[in-house]
Protein backbone atom coordinates (compact mmCIF):
# COMPACT_ATOMS: atom_id res chain seq x y z
CA UNK A 1 0.00 0.00 0.00
CA UNK A 2 1.61 3.92 -0.98
CA UNK A 3 0.24 6.48 1.10
CA UNK A 4 0.97 10.13 0.81
CA UNK A 5 3.67 11.61 3.11
CA UNK A 6 3.77 14.86 4.48
CA UNK A 7 6.25 16.72 1.60
CA UNK A 8 3.62 15.68 -0.97
CA UNK A 9 1.03 17.75 0.62
CA UNK A 10 3.64 20.71 0.48
CA UNK A 11 3.90 19.72 -3.33
CA UNK A 12 -0.05 19.46 -3.53
CA UNK A 13 -0.09 23.18 -1.25
CA UNK A 14 2.40 24.90 -4.22
CA UNK A 15 0.25 23.82 -6.95
CA UNK A 16 -3.03 24.96 -5.52
CA UNK A 17 -0.78 28.43 -5.32
CA UNK A 18 -0.46 28.57 -8.40
CA UNK A 19 -3.71 27.29 -9.89
CA UNK A 20 -4.85 30.35 -7.56
CA UNK A 21 -2.35 32.90 -9.64
CA UNK A 22 -3.53 31.46 -12.84
CA UNK A 23 -7.37 32.02 -12.02
CA UNK A 24 -5.90 35.89 -11.53
CA UNK A 25 -3.42 36.24 -13.87
CA UNK A 26 -3.35 33.93 -17.06
CA UNK A 27 0.68 34.53 -17.51
CA UNK A 28 0.85 32.04 -15.04
CA UNK A 29 -1.24 28.95 -16.68
CA UNK A 30 1.61 27.90 -18.16
CA UNK A 31 3.57 27.58 -15.33
CA UNK A 32 1.06 25.57 -13.74
CA UNK A 33 0.71 23.40 -16.33
CA UNK A 34 4.49 22.62 -16.18
CA UNK A 35 4.32 23.09 -12.17
CA UNK A 36 1.48 20.17 -12.19
CA UNK A 37 3.52 18.15 -14.73
CA UNK A 38 6.96 18.05 -12.57
CA UNK A 39 5.48 17.27 -9.66
CA UNK A 40 3.69 14.14 -11.09
CA UNK A 41 6.71 12.78 -13.06
CA UNK A 42 8.73 13.35 -9.99
CA UNK A 43 6.03 11.86 -7.54
CA UNK A 44 5.42 8.41 -10.15
CA UNK A 45 9.42 8.16 -10.03
CA UNK A 46 9.68 8.45 -5.94
CA UNK A 47 6.91 5.95 -6.09
CA UNK A 48 8.08 3.55 -8.36
CA UNK A 49 11.57 3.31 -6.27
CA UNK A 50 9.81 3.02 -3.07
CA UNK A 51 7.78 0.04 -4.10
CA UNK A 52 10.78 -1.72 -6.37
CA UNK A 53 13.53 -1.34 -3.50
CA UNK A 54 14.05 -4.63 -1.16
CA UNK A 55 11.91 -4.22 2.12
CA UNK A 56 13.63 -4.69 5.79
CA UNK A 57 14.08 -7.99 6.72
CA UNK A 58 12.16 -8.48 9.87
CA UNK A 59 12.33 -11.25 12.81
CA UNK A 60 10.24 -11.21 16.35
CA UNK A 61 11.82 -12.66 19.37
CA UNK A 62 9.33 -13.80 21.86
CA UNK A 63 9.95 -15.62 25.14
CA UNK A 64 8.83 -19.47 25.20
CA UNK A 65 6.53 -18.23 27.77
CA UNK A 66 4.80 -15.26 29.37
CA UNK A 67 3.39 -15.12 33.08
CA UNK A 68 0.02 -13.28 33.98
CA UNK A 69 -0.05 -9.59 34.40
CA UNK A 70 3.77 -9.37 34.35
CA UNK A 71 6.03 -6.76 31.80
CA UNK A 72 7.85 -8.55 29.44
CA UNK A 73 10.27 -7.45 26.64
CA UNK A 74 9.86 -8.77 23.05
CA UNK A 75 12.75 -7.90 20.97
CA UNK A 76 12.35 -7.17 17.30
CA UNK A 77 15.43 -7.04 14.25
CA UNK A 78 15.23 -5.40 11.29
CA UNK A 79 17.89 -5.31 8.73
CA UNK A 80 18.02 -2.29 6.14
CA UNK A 81 19.00 -4.72 2.55
CA UNK A 82 18.87 -1.34 0.50
CA UNK A 83 21.91 0.86 -0.69
CA UNK A 84 19.96 3.40 1.06
CA UNK A 85 19.39 4.54 4.42
CA UNK A 86 16.26 4.41 5.63
CA UNK A 87 13.46 6.12 7.22
CA UNK A 88 10.78 3.94 8.63
CA UNK A 89 7.55 3.62 11.25
CA UNK A 90 7.11 0.32 12.80
CA UNK A 91 4.25 -1.17 14.30
CA UNK A 92 3.85 -5.08 15.81
CA UNK A 93 0.22 -6.57 15.12
CA UNK A 94 0.26 -8.22 19.05
CA UNK A 95 -2.53 -10.18 20.45
CA UNK A 96 -6.02 -7.95 21.84
CA UNK A 97 -5.16 -9.99 25.13
CA UNK A 98 -2.12 -8.34 25.80
CA UNK A 99 -1.11 -4.43 26.46
CA UNK A 100 1.89 -3.03 24.80
CA UNK A 101 4.08 -0.01 25.61
CA UNK A 102 6.79 1.83 22.80
CA UNK A 103 5.01 1.73 19.99
CA UNK A 104 4.83 2.95 16.99
CA UNK A 105 8.15 3.23 16.69
CA UNK A 106 10.64 5.74 14.16
CA UNK A 107 13.83 4.33 12.90
CA UNK A 108 16.39 5.48 10.98
CA UNK A 109 18.61 2.64 9.33
CA UNK A 110 21.24 3.50 7.13
CA UNK A 111 22.20 0.95 4.15
CA UNK A 112 23.40 -2.73 5.15
CA UNK A 113 22.85 -2.24 8.76
CA UNK A 114 20.04 -3.69 11.15
CA UNK A 115 18.48 -2.31 14.43
CA UNK A 116 16.92 -4.12 17.60
CA UNK A 117 14.56 -2.20 18.94
CA UNK A 118 12.47 -3.27 22.29
CA UNK A 119 8.90 -3.05 23.16
CA UNK A 120 7.10 -4.06 26.83
CA UNK A 121 4.12 -6.40 26.59
CA UNK A 122 2.05 -7.57 29.38
CA UNK A 123 -0.41 -10.74 28.93
CA UNK A 124 -4.16 -10.19 30.87
CA UNK A 125 -5.33 -13.19 29.56
CA UNK A 126 -3.87 -16.57 29.76
CA UNK A 127 -3.88 -19.30 26.44
CA UNK A 128 -2.11 -19.70 23.99
CA UNK A 129 -1.38 -16.05 22.27
CA UNK A 130 -0.37 -15.56 18.45
CA UNK A 131 1.43 -12.34 16.46
CA UNK A 132 0.07 -12.75 12.90
CA UNK A 133 2.53 -9.86 11.64
CA UNK A 134 4.70 -6.96 11.36
CA UNK A 135 3.59 -3.61 10.00
CA UNK A 136 6.61 -1.32 8.45
CA UNK A 137 5.82 2.06 6.65
CA UNK A 138 9.08 2.82 4.53
CA UNK A 139 9.88 6.64 3.64
CA UNK A 140 10.33 7.27 0.02
CA UNK A 141 14.17 8.37 -1.40
CA UNK A 142 12.40 12.11 -1.91
CA UNK A 143 10.31 11.47 0.82
CA UNK A 144 6.89 11.81 -1.08
CA UNK A 145 5.72 8.42 -0.32
CA UNK A 146 5.13 5.96 2.47
CA UNK A 147 5.65 2.42 1.84
CA UNK A 148 3.67 0.30 3.70
CA UNK A 149 3.98 -3.03 4.07
CA UNK A 150 2.91 -5.84 6.30
CA UNK A 151 5.16 -8.53 6.89
CA UNK A 152 4.03 -12.00 7.71
CA UNK A 153 6.22 -12.67 10.88
CA UNK A 154 4.56 -15.06 12.87
CA UNK A 155 5.13 -15.88 16.63
CA UNK A 156 2.86 -17.61 19.39
CA UNK A 157 3.36 -17.78 22.92
CA UNK A 158 1.87 -19.47 25.83
CA UNK A 159 0.92 -17.26 28.92
CA UNK A 160 0.67 -19.33 32.22
CA UNK A 161 -0.25 -18.16 35.29
CA UNK A 162 2.14 -15.99 37.44
CA UNK A 163 5.28 -18.23 37.79
CA UNK A 164 7.21 -15.31 38.73
CA UNK A 165 6.42 -16.05 42.65
CA UNK A 166 7.88 -19.34 42.51
CA UNK A 167 11.06 -17.87 41.09
CA UNK A 168 10.49 -15.28 44.31
CA UNK A 169 9.93 -18.11 46.52
CA UNK A 170 12.92 -20.02 45.85
CA UNK A 171 15.02 -17.51 46.31
CA UNK A 172 13.61 -16.20 49.32
CA UNK A 173 13.82 -20.09 50.77
CA UNK A 174 17.67 -20.37 49.47
CA UNK A 175 18.15 -17.45 52.22
CA UNK A 176 15.98 -18.55 54.59
CA UNK A 177 13.79 -14.87 54.43
CA UNK A 178 10.54 -16.47 54.01
CA UNK A 179 8.92 -13.95 56.24
CA UNK A 180 9.19 -11.40 53.78
CA UNK A 181 6.32 -13.16 51.58
CA UNK A 182 4.44 -14.08 54.79
CA UNK A 183 5.07 -17.56 54.93
CA UNK A 184 5.32 -18.62 58.33
CA UNK A 185 7.95 -21.40 59.29
CA UNK A 186 7.63 -23.23 62.54
CA UNK A 187 9.75 -26.24 61.95
CA UNK A 188 11.97 -26.74 64.77
CA UNK A 189 14.74 -29.44 65.33
CA UNK A 190 13.73 -32.65 66.14
CA UNK A 191 10.42 -32.84 65.06
CA UNK A 192 8.86 -34.46 62.41
CA UNK A 193 7.31 -38.32 62.06
CA UNK A 194 9.69 -39.36 59.35
CA UNK A 195 13.55 -40.20 61.29
CA UNK A 196 16.32 -37.46 59.30
CA UNK A 197 19.38 -38.50 60.49
CA UNK A 198 21.57 -38.80 63.08
CA UNK A 199 23.83 -36.16 65.02
CA UNK A 200 25.59 -35.37 67.64
CA UNK A 201 23.37 -34.15 70.65
CA UNK A 202 22.54 -30.17 70.85
CA UNK A 203 21.84 -28.02 73.78
CA UNK A 204 18.05 -27.92 74.00
CA UNK A 205 17.29 -31.48 72.77
CA UNK A 206 15.03 -33.37 74.23
CA UNK A 207 15.83 -37.19 76.25
CA UNK A 208 13.66 -39.05 73.52
CA UNK A 209 15.56 -37.88 71.18
CA UNK A 210 18.44 -39.28 72.59
CA UNK A 211 20.00 -42.84 70.29
CA UNK A 212 21.44 -44.79 73.61
CA UNK A 213 22.74 -47.41 71.37
CA UNK A 214 24.52 -45.05 69.10
CA UNK A 215 25.83 -43.26 71.72
CA UNK A 216 27.05 -46.26 73.58
CA UNK A 217 28.76 -47.25 69.81
CA UNK A 218 29.71 -43.81 69.74
CA UNK A 219 30.85 -42.92 73.39
CA UNK A 220 29.17 -39.81 73.39
CA UNK A 221 25.31 -38.39 72.68
CA UNK A 222 23.97 -38.59 69.81
CA UNK A 223 20.28 -37.58 69.34
CA UNK A 224 17.79 -39.01 66.25
CA UNK A 225 16.58 -36.15 64.20
CA UNK A 226 13.59 -36.34 62.76
CA UNK A 227 11.76 -34.68 59.36
CA UNK A 228 7.90 -34.11 58.28
CA UNK A 229 6.63 -36.93 56.62
CA UNK A 230 7.21 -37.38 52.64
CA UNK A 231 5.42 -39.12 49.83
CA UNK A 232 2.13 -37.91 50.69
CA UNK A 233 -0.03 -36.57 48.32
CA UNK A 234 -1.84 -33.14 47.37
CA UNK A 235 -4.91 -33.10 45.21
CA UNK A 236 -6.77 -29.77 44.26
CA UNK A 237 -10.12 -29.50 42.97
CA UNK A 238 -10.37 -25.98 41.39
CA UNK A 239 -14.09 -24.58 40.73
CA UNK A 240 -13.69 -23.18 37.28
CA UNK A 241 -17.45 -21.85 37.62
CA UNK A 242 -18.92 -18.48 37.39
CA UNK A 243 -18.38 -17.27 40.55
CA UNK A 244 -14.54 -17.54 39.37
CA UNK A 245 -14.74 -14.80 36.62
CA UNK A 246 -14.98 -12.02 39.47
CA UNK A 247 -12.29 -9.39 39.82
CA UNK A 248 -11.35 -7.39 42.36
CA UNK A 249 -8.26 -5.66 40.27
CA UNK A 250 -6.95 -6.63 36.73
CA UNK A 251 -6.66 -10.44 37.54
CA UNK A 252 -9.89 -12.61 38.00
CA UNK A 253 -10.54 -14.67 41.08
CA UNK A 254 -9.73 -17.50 39.06
CA UNK A 255 -6.62 -16.47 38.12
CA UNK A 256 -5.50 -15.38 41.51
CA UNK A 257 -6.21 -19.07 42.24
CA UNK A 258 -3.90 -20.78 39.82
CA UNK A 259 -1.62 -18.34 40.93
CA UNK A 260 -1.85 -19.62 44.34
CA UNK A 261 -1.92 -23.46 42.81
CA UNK A 262 1.25 -22.80 41.39
CA UNK A 263 2.97 -21.77 44.29
CA UNK A 264 1.73 -24.55 46.62
CA UNK A 265 2.74 -27.05 44.06
CA UNK A 266 5.60 -25.85 44.09
CA UNK A 267 6.23 -25.90 47.99
CA UNK A 268 4.40 -29.38 48.25
CA UNK A 269 6.99 -30.57 45.41
CA UNK A 270 9.96 -29.57 47.12
CA UNK A 271 8.70 -31.11 50.73
CA UNK A 272 8.98 -34.64 48.66
CA UNK A 273 5.26 -34.57 48.24
CA UNK A 274 3.14 -35.58 45.13
CA UNK A 275 0.50 -33.08 43.53
CA UNK A 276 -2.62 -33.78 41.55
CA UNK A 277 -5.39 -31.42 40.66
CA UNK A 278 -9.43 -32.04 38.70
CA UNK A 279 -11.38 -29.38 37.86
CA UNK A 280 -14.93 -29.37 37.32
CA UNK A 281 -17.61 -26.75 36.82
CA UNK A 282 -17.55 -26.90 32.83
CA UNK A 283 -14.08 -27.37 32.24
CA UNK A 284 -13.55 -30.91 33.43
CA UNK A 285 -9.64 -32.26 33.67
CA UNK A 286 -7.74 -34.51 35.73
CA UNK A 287 -4.29 -34.86 36.15
CA UNK A 288 -3.15 -37.69 38.76
CA UNK A 289 -0.70 -36.63 41.77
CA UNK A 290 2.87 -36.92 40.85
CA UNK A 291 6.08 -36.29 42.74
CA UNK A 292 9.05 -34.16 41.40
CA UNK A 293 10.01 -30.90 40.50
CA UNK A 294 9.05 -31.53 36.63
CA UNK A 295 5.24 -31.59 37.71
CA UNK A 296 5.70 -27.83 38.24
CA UNK A 297 6.08 -28.13 34.52
CA UNK A 298 3.02 -30.11 34.07
CA UNK A 299 0.70 -28.82 35.99
CA UNK A 300 1.68 -25.38 34.26
CA UNK A 301 0.63 -27.18 30.71
CA UNK A 302 -2.53 -28.46 32.61
CA UNK A 303 -3.69 -24.73 33.60
CA UNK A 304 -2.34 -22.21 31.36
CA UNK A 305 -5.16 -22.19 28.97
CA UNK A 306 -7.65 -23.20 31.34
CA UNK A 307 -10.70 -20.79 31.59
CA UNK A 308 -13.98 -20.30 33.75
CA UNK A 309 -17.07 -21.10 32.58
CA UNK A 310 -20.80 -19.71 32.93
CA UNK A 311 -22.10 -23.17 34.59
CA UNK A 312 -22.56 -23.33 38.00
CA UNK A 313 -20.31 -25.95 40.42
CA UNK A 314 -21.73 -29.12 41.20
CA UNK A 315 -20.12 -30.16 44.40
CA UNK A 316 -21.26 -33.80 44.73
CA UNK A 317 -20.87 -34.83 41.51
CA UNK A 318 -16.89 -33.26 41.80
CA UNK A 319 -16.50 -35.19 45.30
CA UNK A 320 -17.67 -38.67 43.67
CA UNK A 321 -15.46 -38.70 40.78
CA UNK A 322 -12.29 -37.55 43.03
CA UNK A 323 -13.15 -40.42 45.07
CA UNK A 324 -13.21 -42.93 42.06
CA UNK A 325 -9.97 -41.15 40.24
CA UNK A 326 -7.87 -40.56 43.93
CA UNK A 327 -7.59 -44.11 45.92
CA UNK A 328 -4.98 -43.11 47.96
CA UNK A 329 -5.64 -40.81 51.29
CA UNK A 330 -4.49 -37.32 50.73
CA UNK A 331 -5.11 -33.52 51.41
CA UNK A 332 -7.95 -32.48 49.32
CA UNK A 333 -8.09 -28.41 48.52
CA UNK A 334 -10.95 -27.40 47.56
CA UNK A 335 -10.94 -24.32 46.09
CA UNK A 336 -13.75 -22.02 45.34
CA UNK A 337 -15.90 -18.88 45.67
CA UNK A 338 -18.05 -19.49 49.05
CA UNK A 339 -21.87 -18.50 49.32
CA UNK A 340 -24.33 -18.81 52.42
CA UNK A 341 -26.53 -20.65 49.95
CA UNK A 342 -24.09 -23.70 48.92
CA UNK A 343 -24.63 -25.32 52.58
CA UNK A 344 -27.23 -27.58 51.46
CA UNK A 345 -24.88 -28.71 48.15
CA UNK A 346 -21.14 -27.92 49.75
CA UNK A 347 -21.76 -29.56 53.12
CA UNK A 348 -22.29 -32.84 52.19
CA UNK A 349 -19.74 -33.26 49.31
CA UNK A 350 -17.23 -32.41 52.16
CA UNK A 351 -18.37 -34.92 54.30
CA UNK A 352 -18.59 -37.54 51.48
CA UNK A 353 -14.40 -36.35 50.82
CA UNK A 354 -13.82 -36.90 54.60
CA UNK A 355 -14.48 -40.09 54.59
CA UNK A 356 -11.29 -40.56 52.73
CA UNK A 357 -9.49 -37.84 52.69
CA UNK A 358 -8.14 -34.89 54.76
CA UNK A 359 -10.05 -32.12 53.54
CA UNK A 360 -9.18 -28.32 53.40
CA UNK A 361 -12.01 -25.66 51.85
CA UNK A 362 -10.44 -22.06 50.35
CA UNK A 363 -12.49 -19.60 49.34
CA UNK A 364 -11.95 -16.21 47.88
CA UNK A 365 -13.60 -13.68 49.61
CA UNK A 366 -14.41 -10.09 47.70
CA UNK A 367 -11.87 -7.45 48.55
CA UNK A 368 -14.77 -4.93 47.60
CA UNK A 369 -16.76 -6.26 50.98
CA UNK A 370 -13.54 -5.14 53.13
CA UNK A 371 -13.89 -1.95 51.48
CA UNK A 372 -17.29 -1.28 51.82
CA UNK A 373 -16.66 -1.99 55.62
CA UNK A 374 -13.60 0.66 55.91
CA UNK A 375 -15.98 3.24 53.46
CA UNK A 376 -17.05 6.27 55.33
CA UNK A 377 -20.67 6.54 56.29
CA UNK A 378 -22.07 10.15 54.85
CA UNK A 379 -25.87 9.95 54.01
CA UNK A 380 -28.31 6.85 54.95
CA UNK A 381 -27.48 4.71 51.21
CA UNK A 382 -24.06 4.34 52.51
CA UNK A 383 -25.30 3.59 56.21
CA UNK A 384 -28.37 0.44 54.75
CA UNK A 385 -25.04 -0.69 52.08
CA UNK A 386 -22.92 -1.13 54.89
CA UNK A 387 -25.40 -2.60 57.14
CA UNK A 388 -26.05 -5.04 54.34
CA UNK A 389 -22.59 -5.26 53.79
CA UNK A 390 -22.05 -6.56 56.96
CA UNK A 391 -25.15 -8.78 57.09
CA UNK A 392 -23.87 -10.77 54.30
CA UNK A 393 -20.71 -11.38 55.83
CA UNK A 394 -21.99 -12.50 59.39
CA UNK A 395 -23.96 -15.11 56.89
CA UNK A 396 -21.09 -16.21 54.67
CA UNK A 397 -19.25 -16.52 59.03
CA UNK A 398 -21.64 -18.65 60.12
CA UNK A 399 -21.54 -20.77 57.02
CA UNK A 400 -17.83 -21.22 57.48
CA UNK A 401 -18.78 -22.03 61.06
CA UNK A 402 -21.13 -24.47 60.32
CA UNK A 403 -18.19 -25.94 57.84
CA UNK A 404 -15.77 -25.82 60.58
CA UNK A 405 -18.11 -27.47 63.12
CA UNK A 406 -18.13 -30.49 60.98
CA UNK A 407 -13.91 -30.95 61.54
CA UNK A 408 -13.42 -29.74 57.91
CA UNK A 409 -10.60 -27.06 57.84
CA UNK A 410 -11.65 -23.88 56.14
CA UNK A 411 -9.57 -20.91 54.74
CA UNK A 412 -11.33 -17.74 53.44
CA UNK A 413 -9.06 -14.60 52.28
CA UNK A 414 -9.00 -12.13 49.72
CA UNK A 415 -7.51 -13.15 46.31
CA UNK A 416 -4.27 -11.39 47.08
CA UNK A 417 -3.99 -13.02 50.01
CA UNK A 418 -4.43 -16.77 48.87
CA UNK A 419 -1.23 -18.01 47.94
CA UNK A 420 0.41 -17.37 51.56
CA UNK A 421 -2.73 -18.35 53.42
CA UNK A 422 -2.94 -21.71 51.73
CA UNK A 423 0.97 -22.78 51.92
CA UNK A 424 0.53 -21.80 55.69
CA UNK A 425 -1.94 -24.00 56.09
CA UNK A 426 -0.18 -27.27 54.13
CA UNK A 427 3.14 -26.00 56.42
CA UNK A 428 1.01 -26.04 59.45
CA UNK A 429 -0.87 -29.92 58.35
CA UNK A 430 2.74 -31.01 57.74
CA UNK A 431 3.60 -30.21 61.13
CA UNK A 432 0.78 -31.59 62.86
CA UNK A 433 0.73 -35.23 60.91
CA UNK A 434 -2.96 -35.25 60.79
CA UNK A 435 -3.02 -36.17 57.17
Amino acid sequence: MILPARRLFYVLGGNAVIALLATINPAWIAAWYASVGVSLLLAFIDMLRVVTEPVPDAQRFVPHSLPLGVKRNIRLHLHNRSTRSLTLWLYDHFPRETSVEGFPLRLSLAADTFAEPLYSVTANERGKLHFPGLQLRVLSPWQLWWHDVTLPVQSEVKVYPNFAAVAQYALLATDNHLSHMGIMKKRRRGEGQDFHQLREYRAGDSLRQIDWKASARMHKAISREYQDERDQEVIFMLDCGHRMMAKDDALSHFDHTLNAILLLTYVALRQGDAVGLGSFAGANRWLPAHKGQHNVQHMLNALYDLQPTAQAPDYAQAATELLVRQKKRALVILLTNLRDEDTDDLLPALHLLRTRHLVLLASMREQALDSALDAPVDNTEDALHKAATQHYLRTREATLERIRAAGIRCLDVTPNAMSVGLINHYLDIKRSAVL
